[in-house]
């Protein structure tokens, strides 16, 4: 699988609508009033990857295997969830496993579509959603901190430093910082907490819902929320939730002569999948032959031996070495064969860092 993100926002904004379009599950209900999903909805979706499509057109192989992408889609939360307002916080259970997420603001005007808080306002909104974030994190961590600090009466230094940690984090969110931003790179404070998948901890995405002729300039509401993005070092990306689900009943070329009218060149779920990607520093490899071509998605920055345990733990336990050939070049030459014959199928060892795009064997012994 590429990634997993949990997509969280008000009740009414789109949600529903957006993962009907991005998992083709016609089965999920969309309909115009709060608390229409009243349970987790999650769906699996092939990355579309244009290399892919290229490389199979000239491999031709009897299999193909994209990667995969998972939404989960919970119930819309209102100010005072954590207390039991509206259907409570008991969702938020639902996306702690996930990689990243999504949180999903209203940029439209649309009378006819009601608006739980009874008006258009991004901050506003953004601010609920967070709150409620923050306030389901510090339950977590104040059950933790009671914990290690009736442990660490042992004298464990281990659990004292684990109870000071949290005891900073639990302040810092009191103060109204999110723990992505307290913890930046701090190794001792990640681990610290990772057993927990705190919300606020993990990396987000604000994405606007705008109707489709303010997808290719910013709105009031857009500019409102990618200033709010930019303060944190989010992502902030847009996307018509309402177009989504049209471009679901139309061929390719319909689809690219329909993004083009609107002045854009990807759909909103290319869109999405490129910036979850980037969001979460992942890279894609290819393996390639006559019996299957299969996408891979890794962490940027892994080895050919750490990539091969992708495939299987037997591949990594016994590597020997990795024939590659890169992207660029198999587009010039189209032909695996071509490739080894002018030497741009290289042979590299396990410390080598796999490329975004690389076209992989691996040989193994076990």
């Amino acid at each position: 699988m590429g990634f997993s993100a949990g997509i969280v926002g008000l009740p009414n904004i789109g949600k529903s609508t957006l993962f009907n379009a991005l998992s083709k599950a016609q089965n999920v209900a969309s309909e115009n009033y709060p608390f229409c999903t009243i349970d987790p909805n999650k769906g699996i979706i092939p990355v579309p990857d244009d290399r892919m499509d290229f490389i199979i057109q000239y491999v031709k192989p009897k299999s193909i295997v994209p990667t995969t992408v998972e939404f989960v889609d919970i119930a819309g939360l209102v100010k005072g969830a954590s207390k039991g307002e509206g259907l409570g916080n008991k969702f938020l259970t639902d996306i702690r496993q996930t990689d990243a997420i999504i949180h999903l603001v209203r940029a439209f005007d649309n009378d006819d579509v009601h608006h739980v808080e009874g008006s258009v306002d991004p901050a506003r909104d953004i601010d609920i959603i967070n709150t409620e974030l923050v306030i389901s994190d510090m339950e977590i961590l104040e059950r933790a901190l009671t914990k290690y600090s009736k442990t660490a009466k042992s004298g464990d230094k281990s659990l004292l430093r684990k109870a000071e940690i949290i005891t900073e984090l639990v302040k810092g969110l009191n103060d109204g910082l999110k723990l992505r931003s307290m913890i930046d790179g701090n190794l001792e404070f990640e681990e610290c907490i990772r057993e927990y998948q705190l919300l606020t901890a993990k990396p987000i995405l604000y994405l606007a819902n705008v109707n489709e002729e303010d997808l290719a300039t910013d709105n009031e509401y857009c500019a409102k929320i990618r200033k709010i993005a930019e303060g944190e070092g989010a992502k902030f990306l847009k996307i018509s939730a309402k177009m989504e689900c049209e471009l679901q009943d139309l061929s390719d070329e319909e689809t690219k002569e329909y993004l083009e009218s609107v002045g854009i060149s990807k759909s909103g779920l290319e869109n999405l999948i490129l910036n979850g990607y980037a969001l979460l520093g992942l890279v894609t490899y290819f393996t390639a032959g006559e019996k299957e071509v299969r996408a891979w998605t890794i962490t940027s920055g892994m080895t050919a031996k750490e990539s091969a345990g992708k495939i299987h733990s037997d591949i990594e336990r016994g590597f020997i070495r990795a024939d590659v050939c890169s992207y660029s070049d198999f587009v010039e030459l189209k032909s695996l064969t071509v490739a080894k014959e002018k030497g741009k199928l290289r042979v590299e060892g396990k410390e080598y860092i796999v490329k975004d795009g690389d076209i992989i064997y691996f040989r193994f012994n076990v």
